[in-house]
């Protein structure tokens, strides 16, 4: 873009000067080269992730990938926490848009709810399983750090899950309105069913059975999600 010569004066109706355009651009440039930094840190990090199947990596490991400087790193991460909290952000988002399409294939309330809880467990099977380094689900390392962050920091965690949230209230609020769940599901009721996709991995460990197949199981556990326990 060309610099404005100094008669010229801002765009007609905007009331922004050309030394804050200036500042702006200077600040997006800024920004721009921030988050390329901050990318290549999680990237390098979520390499070395899947690389191998330790459960841990020292920050020194993740700079050297990632070929920036140790300095850099501390400007834009107070340590390894929050660079954990940043690559457990965006598993979760990238979570919350995959199963969106998902959901969106569906048509009525209930079946997108049905979708919803299928894809989910498969997901989280996955990321603790055997095959824990699958394309879609969580390396196994971010599952055990989100299990330590609703244990020691509830309000980082719930940030965090917003985006899941807030996918999973809007198909209950849809299924209540159609009347095809339940009157009163609200609250709690949503933090107990995702809590229960998410830690579905434990269940054949707590009731010593051999695991299931992982589409047989998603859709007992739908089932029990309901109809509960109650005989019909």
């Amino acid at each position: 873009m060309a610099t404005p010569k100094p008669t010229e004066t801002p765009p007609e109706g905007e009331s922004v000067s050309w030394r804050e355009m200036a500042v702006a651009r200077s600040l997006d440039s800024a920004r721009t080269r921030a988050e390329n930094r901050v990318h290549r840190f999680m990237a390098a990090a979520t390499e070395l992730i899947n690389s191998s199947d330790r459960k841990d990596f020292t920050v020194q490991e993740v700079v050297e990938r990632s070929g920036q400087s140790l300095r850099s790193f501390y400007q834009h991460f107070d340590g390894k926490h929050e660079l954990l909290l940043a690559l457990f952000e965006d598993t979760v988002a990238s979570t919350a848009d995959f199963l969106r399409t998902k959901v969106e294939e569906e048509t009525g309330p209930l079946e997108r709810l049905h979708r919803f809880v299928v894809e989910y467990y498969l997901l989280c099977s996955r990321s603790t399983g055997k095959g824990a380094h699958t394309r879609k689900g969580a390396p196994s390392m971010v599952t055990d750090f989100a299990q330590q962050l609703l244990t020691d920091r509830p309000k980082e965690a719930a940030r965090a899950f917003a985006p899941l949230v807030a996918i999973f209230r809007e198909l209950l609020d849809d299924a209540l309105a159609a009347g095809v769940v339940r009157a009163g599901l609200k609250g709690r009721a949503t933090g107990m069913i995702l809590e229960g996709i998410m830690f579905n991995a434990f269940s054949s460990t707590i009731a010593g059975a051999a695991s299931d197949d992982e589409t047989v199981a998603s859709e007992e556990l739908w089932d029990l999600i309901l109809h509960g326990i109650a005989a019909r």
